[in-house]
């Protein structure tokens, strides 16, 4: 992404990070790196074990290995920039400034939709059993999958086109481990208004959008549940959403904490929260996923079973 704000005075930005002490460097470098390989790990074991195991050929499967390699992208577009910063300068270009903005927002509304599509899968397998092969067809789930992807990515270019076309004349001291919008306004010398109209509007709607989906979802199907008359058969539909709803929970909780609030509140205490739905989720989902599904579980040890170096014959 080339450098087209000709009118703004700031080459680059510097990024404070989630700590100015030195001291602090080296085990926050160590804790990321490590939460992100696990991240990297458990994600790719979860596509892997997806894409070789023929009983996991299903929908729901197939939305969460694009959740994964969604959830790995997501990742990559934020922790090394974070080990960067830890161990040598916290300077960013602006274009590198800009284009990691463009992926996060990209990225995470990607998550968003696919945790919304992944909602519907189950409602339509709880609620209408009868229809599921018809309803979640293959070509529809590839559709469904192709919109998660497009329509964030527009909504995410729509606020970075936004974003560039403001003044940034004096301070480029961003308050963040991360170029977010947020922030990034609050340094601007140019008028913001037309961005947090946007921000408004348009925004919630795309952040919101999927969450009222999601609810409506599972508001349907824990009436079907409480109509199912065997306590078997209850908790078989329980225990196939416990694990979405609890990375529902985690995702959508710091995500509106950080995001539903004015511009002119965000605080570096909002840091927690952001590295909640951007790392801390990314790499939970593999284990919150893989906790409670036997299906899963098994084609994890399939996989495993096919790494293991056979013996040689005597």
């Amino acid at each position: 992404m080339e450098r087209v704000n000709q009118t703004s005075s700031v080459s680059e930005f510097i990024l404070l990070g989630l700590s100015s002490r030195p001291e602090d460097q080296m085990p926050l470098f160590i804790l990321f790196l490590t939460m992100y390989l696990i991240t990297i790990i458990g994600n790719l074991l979860i596509i892997l074990a997806i894409r070789s195991d023929p009983q996991l050929k299903t929908p729901m499967y197939f939305f969460l290995s694009f959740l994964s390699f969604t959830d790995i992208c997501f990742a990559t577009t934020i922790v090394p920039r974070m080990l960067v910063n830890f161990l040598s300068g916290k300077t960013i270009a602006y274009a590198g400034c800009l284009t990691q903005m463009y992926f996060i927002y990209a990225l995470g509304n990607t998550d968003s939709c696919l945790l919304a599509v992944m909602a519907f899968d189950r409602y339509v397998a709880i609620c209408d059993p009868f229809h599921y092969v018809t309803i979640m067809s293959h070509h529809r789930c590839v559709l469904l999958v192709a919109f998660s992807c497009s329509l964030p990515h527009l909504h995410s270019l729509l606020h970075t086109l936004l974003l560039n076309q403001l003044n940034f004349c004096d301070s480029n001291v961003i308050h963040h481990f991360l170029c977010d919008l947020s922030p990034l306004m609050k340094l601007s010398c140019s008028s913001t208004f037309v961005n947090e109209i946007v921000i408004m509007i348009e925004g919630s709607v795309i952040l919101v959008t999927p969450f009222l989906f999601i609810a409506f979802s599972y508001t349907r199907i824990l009436i079907t549940v409480f109509n199912i008359p065997s306590a078997a058969g209850k908790r078989k539909a329980f225990s196939t959403c416990g694990s979405h709803l609890t990375v529902v929970t985690l995702f959508y909780g710091s995500i509106f904490y950080v995001y539903l609030q004015p511009v002119s509140t965000y605080t570096v205490r909002d840091h927690m929260a952001t590295i909640v739905y951007t790392v801390l989720s990314s790499m939970l989902n593999p284990f919150i996923y893989s906790l409670r599904n036997k299906d899963l579980k098994q084609g994890l040890r399939k996989l495993k079973g096919r790494r293991k170096p056979q013996a040689a014959p005597s």
